[in-house]
């Protein structure tokens, strides 16, 4: 019987400022673990005076965590923090409760050619954490787990594998991890991972169960003890952890166990109660308006 039960290629989704490869969610499935959504942004070029420029949007319920491959990228947000984040580090912004946070090309960028590549991810959060207060880590490229293995270069970006440990604050047991093949090599994860699991393949490819994967393709997998090939120069991501026990509603920007606290979230932002969505702290003339077809109260 195949490890594999499905392998899907990414869909292209429009988020207002660029296409996006959707990674998840897909019918086949709608979660994998906690994680509930991811976007695989770019490779993008920006020509001088073409900046990204995600306006102020609200989340409630989740954990975003944002890694980029290549460029920069100025998170601001609800909470105050206001930096930059460069390639190969982590910025972890847990909701909450409700949080409002920016995504723009750094000033000092805007008048050169600039490019884009990375992967955003949201994190449901455990029942008891859903209404916890907004909270934000940034973590430098140096302090995440790295290693090489049998010709292959892995971090461990979030959670916790391969008896490593991560240091960004996760809120439920999970992993998210990147390969890189110097040369082609074989992979073996037997006893190395838990729960569900998936392996998205953002360049090059691999070869599991007998067939070839491509470039902006995901494997959903039901064992976690699995073995593949991957092919050198290829970059691949490792991505699961133990699943919920309730249903996760997904709902525009919003995700939640509860149906009314996601009804709630939209009337508060389409009202722009700053009490449950404050102002992003230097961004606060813009921001993203609610979906028409997504509000019920007239």
């Amino acid at each position: 019987m195949s490890k594999i039960d499905y392998i899907i290629g990414e869909k292209a989704a429009d988020i207002g400022n660029f296409i996006v490869g959707r990674v998840l969610p897909v019918k086949e499935k709608r979660h994998v673990g906690p994680f509930v959504f991811i976007d695989h942004m770019g490779p993008k070029e920006f020509m001088a005076g073409d900046n990204m420029a995600v306006l102020p949007h609200p989340h409630i319920g989740l954990s975003t965590l944002t890694y980029l491959v290549e460029g920069t990228i100025h998170h601001r947000d609800s909470m105050g923090m206001s930096l930059d984040i460069k390639a190969g580090e982590v910025n972890w912004m847990t909701a909450g409760r409700g949080v409002v946070h920016s995504e723009r090309t750094p000033i000092s960028l805007r008048d050169k050619i600039k490019r884009i590549h990375g992967l955003q991810l949201w994190v449901a959060l455990p029942k008891e954490k859903e209404d916890m207060e907004p909270d934000f880590q940034h973590v430098d490229k140096a302090d995440i787990p790295s290693w090489t293995e049998n010709n292959v270069d892995y971090k461990l970006i979030a959670g916790k594998a391969f008896n490593k440990n991560s240091p960004v604050n996760v809120h439920s047991p999970l992993y998210f991890v990147e390969l890189y093949a110097q040369k082609d090599s074989v992979v073996d994860l037997s006893n190395q991972l838990f729960g569900e699991f998936a392996i998205y393949v953002l360049d090059g490819s691999i070869k599991a169960e007998g067939q070839d994967i491509d470039s902006k393709h995901f494997v959903i997998a039901n064992d976690n003890n699995f073995i593949f090939t991957i092919k050198e120069g290829s970059r691949v991501y490792l991505f699961g952890g133990e699943a919920f026990p309730e249903e996760r509603f997904i709902h525009w920007n919003f995700v939640s166990s509860s149906k009314e606290k996601i009804e709630k979230a939209k009337l508060d932002w389409y009202n722009q109660n700053t009490t449950a969505f404050p102002k992003v702290i230097g961004d606060e003339e813009e921001f993203v308006p609610l979906p028409s077809y997504s509000l019920k109260y007239k």
